[in-house]
Formats: structure tokens, C-alpha cells, sequence
């Protein structure tokens, strides 16, 4: 199977998983979303409300302020791959447990090893344990770390930011910096330089990103 094929037969899987007691409770599994080719993955923790009655993830509150963040780095929705640590919704939202999150993992990582992305954003602490273990987000924020045959940044969950308003300069400065790291990552891994038109952008609309009606 090429890589299209095999993401979709990857969400078939998903959708009819039985491994772990998320199942019991789901609407419709959230495989993921994106090109196969996709440069940039973006990791989240679970499915919410919305994303288990649409079956696709960041559909709600936080999706919104996602596709404005991807807006500001100069890339939409269609560039970029987005998933999550568990595919289905953990009941009342609660933390996933460590034995779903290891039911889901070969999931995760065969649809990392399939798209074979530059970078890794990781959304919230738990899709940074995966691979940064052992820290505290808060002191790592924004920051490339090279991961093996990638580079992983872990940000804050755009959730966290409608919940706590302190929060959203620090994730609004991380996502302006990912077009330059993410140029900084293809010339590590031997990869074509582009560039970008954000800093063309950002200077006819510098207030735009600070103008997020959320709160």
C-alpha cells in the first residue's frame, strides 16, 4: 500500500478498535486528518465533545483558535496532518489513562512512520511525554528538539489558552516561530529551504493574530 492507502485503511482500524475501554463510550473515533505528506504533524491528547459526534479532530472552541495559530505560521489546515494520542474521546474529557494511550500508540506511530514528517508539534503534556519525557511543558515551550529522524516542538494545547488567558501570548509567540523552525528543520535533515511569505503578511496585518475573539 502507498501512504494514502495506508492512513486509510489505518482509520477503518480505528473505527471499529476494541483494545481498550474507550470504545464502550465513543460516537466516532478520530483517526486523524491531512495529506500523507504532510511536512508538519500536529499531536493533541484526545477527541472532545465535538470531535467524537464529527469523528474529526479540533472541531470545536480550540480547533477554531488552532486554524487561526496555523493562519498566523502561514499554513491552513490542508498542509498539515493532525492526530492525537488516543483516537477515541475519553469520557467527561478526563486524562487518558496509561494503558489506553498504550492500546493507541502503535496507531500514532504507524501514521508518523507513514507521513514521515519534518516536525512534530505536540499539543498538551501528553503527546510531549511521548516524546520528551520527564519535563514540565512550561519550560519548554516552543523549543526544537531533534527526536530521532525529526524535530518534536512541544506547544501548549489551544485549550489551555480558553481556560487560561495568561496562556495565550506564549502560544500565539510559538506559532509565529514555527515557519523559521521549521526551515531550520529541513536544512538539518537535507531538505529544501523555502521561503516564507508570513513575515509579508504579519507586517500588512501585525494585530490580526491578537484580535482572537475567544475569551
Amino acid at each position: 500500500m502507498n501512504a494514502e492507502e495506508t492512513l486509510t485503511q489505518l482509520a477503518k482500524d480505528v473505527a471499529v478498535c476494541t483494545n481498550c475501554v474507550l470504545h464502550e463510550s465513543r460516537k466516532k473515533a478520530v483517526a486523524g486528518e491531512g495529506p500523507a505528506d504532510a511536512e508538519i504533524m500536529f499531536i493533541g491528547e484526545g477527541p472532545g465533545f465535538h470531535e467524537n459526534e464529527q469523528g474529526r479532530p479540533f472541531v470545536g472552541a480550540a480547533g477554531k483558535f488552532l486554524d487561526q495559530l496555523l493562519a498566523q505560521a502561514g499554513v491552513t489546515r490542508e498542509d498539515v496532518f493532525i492526530a492525537n494520542v488516543v483516537k477515541c474521546r475519553p469520557p467527561g474529557n478526563r486524562d487518558p489513562q496509561p494503558e489506553e494511550l498504550e492500546m493507541c500508540d502503535k496507531y500514532l506511530e504507524t501514521q508518523i512512520r507513514t507521513i514521515n514528517p519534518s516536525i512534530i508539534v505536540t499539543l498538551g503534556r501528553f503527546s510531549m511525554g511521548k516524546f520528551i519525557p520527564g519535563v514540565k511543558i512550561t519550560s519548554v515551550h516552543g523549543t526544537m528538539h531533534r527526536v530521532g529522524e525529526r524535530f518534536v516542538i512541544p506547544m501548549f494545547h489551544p485549550a489551555a489558552a480558553l481556560h487560561q488567558a495568561a496562556l495565550k501570548p506564549s502560544i500565539l509567540a510559538d506559532f509565529a516561530n514555527l515557519p523559521d523552525q521549521l526551515n531550520e528543520a529541513r536544512k538539518a535533515l537535507g531538505k529544501t529551504v523555502i521561503s516564507s511569505k508570513r513575515k509579508e503578511t504579519a507586517s500588512r496585518e501585525p494585530e490580526k493574530p491578537q484580535q482572537l475573539n475567544l475569551f
